[in-house]
């Protein structure tokens, strides 16, 4: 049995969001809701129990609720990290299922496959933010008597022509 079991019971993150109308800037319920079935019928995880399909679908709408999207390119993005998440523990699953080298070597090769893919999406989700790495510009900098000071980042050549990244040099004040 695959996909998502009907039940009478409104999973609770569903009766958040609705309870919540619209938030501004977590995009509208109905895309929300479809971006949730889509990493459902992505994920090809069996559910036995209408009890377990709530349970995957409430987990589901609860990881978008905490990524909380904000425009419809980041609420795709965070259907992926779910769906990529999702799909890379059931490979951890089936790793620890079998004792064939040849499957146990397939599905760790996935999981690798899937953890990098997951890492690049988290990546390209932070610089839409512009969480990603930031850019200072020092306009003026005053270094009186006696004074030292560095601005950025120093690199210089240690003996034996080998370069040393990091650390300061100081600027001694006129």
């Amino acid at each position: 049995m695959s996909g998502i079991i009907k039940t009478d019971v409104t999973p609770k993150a569903v009766l958040h969001i609705k309870d919540a109308e619209a938030i501004p800037g977590r995009g509208q319920d109905a895309f929300l809701l479809m971006l949730a079935n889509q990493v459902l019928d992505a994920t090809k995880i069996d559910t036995s129990t209408a009890e377990e399909a709530e349970t995957r679908y409430n987990a589901t709408m609860a990881a978008l609720q905490e990524i909380a999207p904000v425009g419809a390119l980041e609420g795709m993005l965070a259907a992926q990290l779910i769906a990529t998440h999702m799909a890379a523990m059931d490979c951890y699953k089936h790793l620890n299922k079998t004792n064939d080298r040849n499957t146990h070597a397939y599905h760790l090769n996935q999981v690798d496959k899937l953890s990098r893919t997951y890492v690049a999406l988290v990546e390209a989700l932070n610089r839409h933010r512009g969480k990603g790495q930031q850019k200072v510009t020092v306009e003026h900098v005053h270094v009186h008597q006696g004074g030292q000071a560095i601005v950025g980042h120093v690199e210089h050549k240690r003996e034996g022509g080998q370069e040393k990244k990091g650390g300061s040099t100081p600027c001694k004040g006129d």
